[in-house]
């Protein structure tokens, strides 16, 4: 298309709109934000987002709604305690919840109705703060020109979490008031209130933080996941596989550490090398082998004993 010779475009991410097609000769509108679902090209020109979210943007997508769920589950678990038998009952509800809001999401988003999105791809950081590069061309004068350059993975979360909470809100108060029975009137709901608290919080980190997270998400899974299961198999007082064994949710617990142990080697590879990086894997339960070999001469009481005995 011919390129007709205007001002220059000042800013990172300020464009011109596209007013007109007329065969080969396309006419401009003035330099300023690109509409929603568009982000500048090469020639400052505001092109329609047309592609579609790479296996990374995928699982980074999959990393943002597993935050709530994994949230979910660990107060239901916190809060329900020994005395209740609802507790299986409610973690289904958290996932039953938590699948149809990403089901609605996705029904929602660009374009209507089907499960396929479109988006812009990600080049670098600061597509997410596309707010920081405002041009002052005369150093009084700011020319706004945030959008959102890397349609739909800042706004998407957004929607995803506030249908996870209004589907909370409907289905989770009526499921705990049957079923919570050996739960105290003021315990019973302490996990639908934890939600009201943590939802706010991730709002506010992918406001803030959704591009240190984009890039950061593989490790921040695998450094959670250890610390977590160390602290859990401690805190159970797992020493052995016999321990493992003798409660089923031990293993639940294992398991599910496993598979986001998986969830982030597979982020951080890609999988772009199938023969080189599915070897990785077997390194999953690495971590849990680790610990059971060496809790035996780390326990407090040996060692306390044994110092004991030196002196």
């Amino acid at each position: 298309a011919a390129v007709d010779i205007q001002p220059a475009c000042l800013g990172l991410y300020c464009g011109r709109t596209v007013l007109s097609v007329n065969g080969s000769v396309e006419t401009y509108g003035d330099c300023g934000v690109c509409p929603r679902g568009q982000r500048t090209d090469d020639n400052k020109i505001c092109r329609e987002c047309v592609g579609s979210p790479d296996r990374y943007d995928w699982l980074y997508l999959g990393f943002m709604a597993m935050l709530p769920l994994v949230l979910h589950w660990f107060f239901i678990e916190w809060y329900s305690g020994k005395k209740s038998s609802s507790a299986l009952l409610q973690h289904l509800t958290a996932l039953l919840e938590c699948s149809a809001a990403a089901l609605l999401t996705l029904l929602v988003s660009d374009p209507l109705g089907s499960l396929h999105i479109r988006s812009c791809r990600v080049k670098k950081l600061s597509d997410w703060y596309t707010m920081l590069y405002n041009p002052s061309p005369d150093y009084i004068t700011t020319v706004h020109c945030t959008h959102e350059a890397v349609y739909p993975l800042y706004t998407i979360v957004f929607i995803y979490y506030a249908f996870c909470l209004v589907l909370m809100m409907l289905l989770r108060p009526l499921l705990v008031k049957k079923i919570a029975c050996g739960l105290g009137k003021s315990d019973r709901f302490k996990s639908i209130y934890a939600a009201l608290y943590f939802f706010p919080i991730l709002t506010v980190l992918q406001a803030v933080g959704g591009g240190l997270l984009y890039y950061a998400f593989p490790y921040i899974i695998l450094v959670l996941s250890l610390v977590t299961l160390a602290v859990y198999m401690s805190a159970s007082e797992v020493e052995s596989c016999k321990d493992l064994l003798v409660r089923k949710k031990r293993l639940v617990v294992l398991f599910s550490h496993w598979l986001l142990h998986a969830y982030g080697i597979i982020s951080i590879s890609k999988l772009d090398k199938l023969e080189q990086d599915l070897p990785l894997l077997a390194l999953v339960p690495a971590p849990a082998l680790f610990y059971l070999l060496t809790a035996k001469y780390t326990e407090p009481s040996r060692i306390l004993s044994e110092g004991g005995n030196g002196h």
